[in-house]
């Protein structure tokens, strides 16, 4: 459920500005030119906004640890290698994933405005944190948007119980006449993040999200970091996740890796490694040059508002549309300020004495 303002003793409120400026220090203290870590900022603030904790400041120790390794090009040369009037081929020279990932969906924006469509796919880039993040780029100038990214191995295909496989996440955004459309899933069951959020909570997982090294499902955390592997998104009752997820994971392979040059997620590696070569997909549709954008936003809103008013099962108060929850989480937490789990906290401040900045 969408947070109503309550939150336990475990959080701590802190305000959106502190957190977002928070996060600019211990970047530009290592070195990233400021433009670029208010783009990692700002999708990382905008993740914890919506209630994606697992995409939220928690990641940002895997960032500093990227940089500080040198696995992460601070100065990346981003370039064009490739490109006609509607797609280009991008190289992220190892830049950070966020600012390769933000460069890449401005030119796929612009493309689409000159001529309806526009594909931009990087190679060489790193993490880019929220994929519904660069969606949403294309909605808010009255488009549909398409991000995807392909991600280390950490997914086991049906059937097997190697990982080999990246949880390689899909999101669309479309604008409508309240809020955007926002669908941004991963093609695992779960995130490997929502599980890191469960390791440092000391909690069991839910039974059908991961197995063992042995295959055998389990619901102990630690189970899955030694040697077990996440699960395909499946429908029910599918025995080791399921042929749609799987099927979905390869898609994002094909499109971001394969086409890009770059490569697939059994090859892709860490942030803190030296040519993590993590590869992205970006689509646009200017909606204009197909229908006018307020019939567009009129026939999507009609239909989300059939969808919710439809009969609904006993057990349930409402009918949900994708992205709704966030929004609703973002509301709350611009006026309460976003909850930190304590031991997220702690490692912040942690990050900040090692690099030598003010902490939270």
């Amino acid at each position: 459920m969408f947070e109503k303002g309550y939150v336990d003793e475990n959080y701590i409120r802190v305000p959106k500005d502190r957190l977002f400026s928070f996060i600019v220090r211990v970047l530009t203290k290592l070195g990233v030119p400021e433009e670029d870590a208010k783009i990692v900022a700002d999708n990382l603030v905008m993740a914890d906004l919506r209630g994606v904790e697992s995409h939220g400041v928690q990641r940002l120790k895997r960032y500093v640890d990227g940089i500080i390794s040198g696995g992460v090009n601070l100065h990346p040369k981003i370039r064009v290698i490739r490109e006609g009037p509607s797609y280009a081929l991008i190289d992220g020279d190892e830049g950070l994933g966020q600012v390769v990932g933000y460069r890449s969906m401005k030119l796929a924006i612009k493309k689409a405005k000159d001529t309806g469509i526009g594909i931009v796919i990087a190679r060489n880039s790193n993490h880019y944190g929220i994929a519904g993040y660069y969606a949403l780029m294309a909605a808010e100038e009255g488009m549909i948007g398409i991000s995807m990214t392909n991600s280390r191995p950490l997914v086991a295909p049906t059937g097997g119980i190697e990982r080999i496989l990246g949880t390689n996440p899909i999101a669309l955004a479309a604008p409508t006449k309240d809020k955007p459309f926002l669908l941004d899933m991963a093609t695992s069951v779960v995130p490997i993040g929502k599980l890191e959020v469960y390791r440092r909570k000391g909690k069991d997982i839910p039974e059908g999200w991961a197995i063992n090294r042995e295959g055998n499902i389990t619901t102990k955390v630690e189970e899955v970091f030694n040697g077990g592997a996440l699960l395909p998104l499946g429908g029910f009752g599918e025995l080791l996740g399921g042929h749609k997820g799987y099927g979905l994971s390869l898609m994002v392979d094909i499109l971001s890796g394969i086409l890009s040059g770059g490569t697939w997620s059994k090859y892709v590696k860490n942030t803190s490694e030296k040519g993590s070569n993590v590869c992205h997909f970006f689509m646009v549709i200017d909606i204009e040059h197909f229908i006018p954008l307020e019939e567009f936003k009129e026939k999507i809103s009609q239909m989300i508002e059939e969808i919710k008013s439809s009969r609904k099962h006993p057990e349930f108060e409402r009918i949900w549309i994708h992205g709704e929850k966030g929004f609703l989480t973002m509301e709350t937490r611009l006026k309460l300020g976003i909850p930190i789990y304590r031991k997220v906290l702690e490692e912040l401040n942690e990050i900040a004495k090692r690099v030598g900045v003010e902490g939270l």
